[in-house]
């Protein structure tokens, strides 16, 4: 039975027409799956599916989400990553199924060979400098990430830093929004300046992000960029090519950030984020979200915020 798929461009040329083909009439995609953004079930003969393939080194894995929770893409991942996140999900030596396909990456299907079946794949990652500082503990009520690297375009040699993520929610005229707070272990230089300054957020204001002296006001959706959430967990942050290509990681997890219950829902609801970031020192550990709010107030009436909204990847 041909099933409701959208495959973008991306993943055709990936997969090849003869495979995407095969997909679309039902030969080599299952009827239910489960959503890898939302993990929740869906069924490919009832309702719009999305192939997202994520991409390693070597290999491929085709994984399906409802096409309202994101849209059909390639996601580049590293291989050690994506063959470890299959064996860690499906066990090694469990039998495959349907829920998932394996390709050579950037081959034809013709020499594919199926891969362990998986209803969730692994998120894109980089490792970190090998002398990056340990990251921030986790608050009780907001999730944050591991530590990070900061991105190439705010590095400042010799000094190396470290960029800390949290999630939370923010109530903002009544309605809770899902957000996310960058903050940097250490005041980070413009490029090729030795000056002690700290110039985090004039660095983010010429990318378009917007000073905030108001954390009620919801900023204004900073185009070319978007949030990488998939299988139900954050992955990354995407910026714009600068050569008009596909867009790049402006910040990648080693591992997946994982939600809390309420964010994931708040974000397949909007398919947005509220992104704020603040200097070294600004927000800090915040073990509940209404303190998380209470600091970026101060940061705001203090002219050291700045944010904007970003859709989820593909959006």
């Amino acid at each position: 039975m041909p099933r409701m798929l959208d495959v973008s461009d991306d993943v055709r040329a990936e997969i090849g027409d003869e495979e995407a083909d095969r997909l679309i009439a039902g030969e080599n995609a299952p009827g239910s799956y489960d959503c890898t953004s939302c993990r929740t079930p869906g069924d490919t003969e009832q309702e719009r599916t999305s192939t997202v393939l994520f991409v390693g080194d070597e290999t491929a894995v085709l994984a399906f989400a409802h096409a309202g929770c994101i849209p059909s893409q390639v996601v580049p991942v590293s291989e050690d990553q994506l063959q470890g996140a299959v064996r860690s999900i499906t066990g090694a030596g469990e039998p495959a199924d349907h829920h998932a396909h394996g390709y050579p990456a950037h081959a034809a299907p013709s020499h594919a060979a199926q891969a362990p079946a998986a209803h969730a794949y692994p998120p894109p990652s980089h490792a970190a400098p090998a002398h990056a500082a340990p990251a921030h503990a986790a608050p009780a009520h907001a999730a944050p990430a591991p530590a990070y690297a900061v991105p190439e375009d705010l590095q400042a040699a010799p000094r190396q830093a470290v960029i800390g993520v949290t999630s939370g929610l923010i109530l903002i005229d009544d309605s809770l929004y899902p957000a996310l707070v960058v903050e940097p272990t250490t005041p980070i230089a413009r490029p090729g300046s030795d000056g002690p300054g700290d110039d985090f957020l004039p660095l983010l204001i010429e990318q378009g992000f917007m000073p905030v002296t108001d954390v009620e006001q919801i900023p204004e959706v900073l185009p070319g960029w978007s949030v990488l959430f998939a299988m139900g967990q954050l992955h990354a942050i995407l910026q714009p090519s600068a050569n008009g290509g596909r867009p790049t990681a402006w910040w990648q997890a080693h591992q997946p950030l994982t939600v809390t219950d309420g964010w994931r829902t708040a974000v397949n609801r909007l398919s947005r984020v509220l992104l704020f970031a603040a200097p070294v020192g600004s927000i800090g550990q915040q073990p509940r979200e209404d303190l998380m709010r209470d600091a970026l107030d101060r940061a705001a009436a203090g002219g050291a915020l700045v944010s904007a909204v970003m859709p989820l990847a593909g959006t």
